[in-house]
């Protein structure tokens, strides 16, 4: 596959923590038009204003390809379909022009991939090759909530009470134009023993709730309550020195640690 615009800047990336909702596709601003990722089959089309359904639709004008083997992407939130599209579409055609359609705010237009066989949105970074360098990951705040509903920073204590406590992490990734993005991947640490790992790499539809991976798959709202951080791990801290390491990543490989000790009572 290719990005469905060479040019256009990513404003929000697969993961972003959008006020306690999951960013689920790539936002791109700044480009005339969009083109097909890929070969594919039309399987989907609607223009804004469309009145087949009674409903607005939040992707405004938007459509959708089918690739083979389940793999679809979709276009959305754009000004409008440009051309009469045939049911067999070829990687780079142009598809439409970037607007405001649908629940948008600004000039652009929204991309996704969806996994119709294990019913997933996949990262498209994972499929496409990264076409746009970033700086390297920055971890803005680190915190630690007791059972009681209290907040540490480990980087401010020299001792805490044993027992369990939520870790929750606010780290991003620049891309070269000065963006935030969403990190592709955090992973929490104690004592040298990965106890949390968060990827964004898909999210998937599972009993009429969304879920992402982190140590096993649990619900979004869960991850993404403590907007514009994540809740990396639900942790045990025993009596005696601990180390507690915060890695972030994104998607090129590139790291940004901090590492905390202090003591356990």
């Amino acid at each position: 596959m290719d990005w469905p615009s060479s040019s256009a800047a990513i404003t929000r990336n697969f993961g972003w923590n959008d006020e306690g909702r999951p960013h689920m596709g790539v936002t791109f601003l700044d480009s005339e038009n969009f083109a097909a990722a890929e070969d594919g089959e039309l399987i989907y089309r609607r223009r804004e204003g469309d009145t087949a359904s009674r409903l607005p639709s939040p992707l405004g004008s938007w459509l959708a390809l089918d690739h083979g083997d389940g793999i679809v992407s979709i276009y959305s939130r754009f000004d409008d379909i440009t051309q009469t599209v045939p049911e067999m579409i070829q990687r780079g055609i142009t598809l439409g022009e970037q607007g405001v359609s649908g629940w948008s705010s600004g000039t652009g237009f929204y991309f996704q991939i969806f996994d119709r066989k294990g019913r997933r949105w996949i990262n498209p970074s994972l499929l496409i090759h990264t076409r746009e360098q970033t700086n390297p990951p920055q971890i803005l705040s680190v915190r630690l909530m007791d059972s009681q509903g209290r907040f540490f920073n480990p980087a401010q204590v020299t001792s805490l009470a044993q027992g369990r406590y939520i870790v929750t992490v606010d780290a991003i990734a620049r891309n070269a134009r000065g963006a935030p993005l969403a990190p592709h991947r955090i992973i929490c640490s104690l004592n040298g023993r990965e106890v949390g790992v968060l990827n964004f790499e898909t999210y998937s539809a599972r009993d009429g709730s969304l879920m992402v991976y982190r140590n096993g798959m649990i619900p979004v709202r869960q991850v993404y309550a403590p907007a514009p951080a994540y809740e990396i791990a639900d942790v045990w801290f025993s009596r005696g020195q601990t180390t507690l390491e915060i890695i972030a990543e994104d998607i090129a490989g590139t790291s940004r640690n901090m590492t905390y000790r202090f003591r356990v009572d």
